[in-house]
């Protein structure tokens, strides 16, 4: 019989591939619990993609906001991402609160409003990835604060961004802009020109920039590597990925608004598969 955890196993298959393969390598006891957050992120992180405006959107959101505030939703047995989370918060004690915040922040997605710094665009990473792997460490730490919400912080923001980088072309297609407002200016970048999906110098000075922020926080990852328990690298196993998609968006030749980059299923598997249990010497 298929269980709320196969379900979402699904879900995160379908609709996250890196995180799914991560979790295929993390300690199978709290397998089902990181595949159901792992869907949970799924879920909130597409509703733009299926809806067809910004309203109905915020009331699926809400409707995730609500069931982790306690309120009562008949709807919730219908939804086994739904059960699976309830079952994996009881489990390890997840603060919903974080949960919460993280449906919060996903309300910007609804929307084509500019992102309008650095600083902005590393909250709004913070409370979406960083929160989901801190959320993670606590599974895989099986419910004990780890001490890891730093170095997942970063780690969020690295991943995030380089996320970000890779769906421009997607982005610019719905006039939707997370590079922020301050990068652009310094570099002169007109957004009409990437919502026209004309690559531009000054298009390329920001994303050179972008990806030295990831790189920083790269770095910054490897020197508190000491702070992470080895329960809780499955949690970080994507980083091992970005350094690969950071160098795909500097060939030359590749067209930050015409393509996307991505690894075959194969090489990301090898990957991550080499990451396993020394994921912070291969970021």
């Amino acid at each position: 019989m298929t269980t709320d955890f196969d379900h979402a196993t699904d879900v995160v298959r379908r609709f996250d591939r890196d995180r799914y393969l991560s979790a295929l390598l993390a300690p199978e006891t709290h397998r089902p619990a990181l595949m159901a957050l792992y869907a949970f992120n799924a879920e909130i992180s597409r509703v733009r993609e299926v809806v067809s405006e910004p309203l109905p959107g915020e009331v699926r959101l809400q409707w995730w906001r609500d069931l982790l505030e306690g309120t009562e939703h008949g709807a919730v047995a219908s939804n086994p991402v739904a059960n699976a989370l309830l079952q994996a918060i009881e489990r390890y004690k997840l603060p919903t609160r974080a949960l919460a915040a993280m449906t919060e922040a996903r309300v910007f997605d609804l929307y084509n409003d500019p992102m309008p710094s650095l600083h902005d665009l590393e909250g709004y990473a913070g409370e979406t990835v960083s929160a989901l792997v801190q959320l993670a460490c606590l599974v895989l730490n099986d419910g004990e604060d780890p001490g890891t919400a730093t170095v997942a912080g970063h780690a969020g923001v690295a991943y995030g961004l380089t996320g970000l980088m890779r769906a421009l072309p997607w982005h610019a297609s719905r006039r939707q802009m997370y590079l922020p407002k301050d990068l652009q200016a310094r570099h002169n970048l007109d957004p009409e020109t990437v919502f026209k999906g004309q690559t531009s110098p000054e298009l390329a000075a920001v994303l050179k920039e972008m990806r030295g922020h990831v790189r920083h926080h790269l770095d910054r990852i490897r020197k508190s590597a000491g702070d992470v328990p080895q329960l809780c690298e499955a949690a970080f196993l994507p980083l091992a990925l970005v350094e690969p998609y950071l160098k795909g968006l500097e060939n030359p030749g590749f067209d930050p608004l015409k393509q996307i980059v991505e690894l075959s299923q194969l090489r990301r598997q090898w990957i991550l598969w080499r990451a396993a249990g020394k994921v912070f010497q291969r970021i």
